[in-house]
């Protein structure tokens, strides 16, 4: 069985500054971090804010969860994160 992603809810994490998504592998829970380098593309990054983040997280989500499947395939990790390395 591979990845799917039937929640469309993701959160914020103000602490570690970057959104939070979990997709399904069969009755396995994976967690993904999607830094903020990738979300701040047109603001910079010390002026986004949570709305910021989770508006492009929205408008970039195909893209994002393309790069969850890719990443997940490789590690079958139960935590990734998605940094700029995942999106060339």
């Amino acid at each position: 069985m591979g990845i799917s992603f039937p929640n469309a809810s993701r959160s914020f994490d103000p602490k570690n500054r970057c959104v939070r998504f979990t997709g399904y592998d069969g009755m396995f829970e994976i967690k993904f971090f999607v830094a903020s380098e990738v979300l701040s593309s047109e603001t910079s990054q010390r002026t986004a804010n949570e709305a910021d983040f989770l508006a492009s997280f929205d408008v970039l989500r195909a893209r994002i969860l393309k790069a969850a499947v890719v990443a997940y395939g490789k590690s079958k990790s139960s935590t990734i994160t998605l940094d700029l390395g995942h999106f060339r």
